[in-house]
């Protein structure tokens, strides 16, 4: 299943297919469904594959839902329980297939990503300890 498919079913089964009753509202300054999939996607990564973050990326994604980190992280962000929710389906969905989710992930929010560039980055390396001297 590509990722971009995956991110909708996730984001469908998390936030419920069905729609509002007629005259309820939803929560007022809610971000949109797709800010919240968007993050757990990227969190889900991170957590998966071993990806490091590229938070003025990440922060520059999200800006363009109007959404900031601060609303997105779990547990804390006012809609990080809802992330989270999405988070463990999309992370188990991942490794289900490893290896080619941290491929398609990489595609499109790695270093030379097709949707946003940068905002995964490749973990960061140990260093080996120094070398006793004898």
């Amino acid at each position: 299943m590509r990722p971009t498919k995956l991110l909708a079913l996730m984001g469908a089964l998390a936030c419920g297919v069905v729609g509002l009753p007629a005259g309820a509202q939803g929560i007022r300054n809610a971000p949109p469904p797709r800010a919240l999939e968007t993050a757990a996607y990227v969190f889900a990564a991170a957590n998966v594959c071993g990806y490091r973050i590229g938070t003025a990326p990440f922060e520059a994604l999200l800006a363009r839902y109007q959404v900031s980190i601060e609303d997105v992280r779990p547990p804390r962000g006012p809609f990080g329980a809802k992330v989270q929710t999405i988070f463990a389906l999309m992370s188990n969905q991942m490794m289900q297939n490893r290896d080619a989710a941290c491929r398609a992930v990489a595609g499109e929010y790695g270093p030379e990503g097709n949707i946003a560039p940068g905002i995964l980055l490749p973990a960061a390396r140990e260093e080996a300890p120094p070398a006793r001297q004898p």
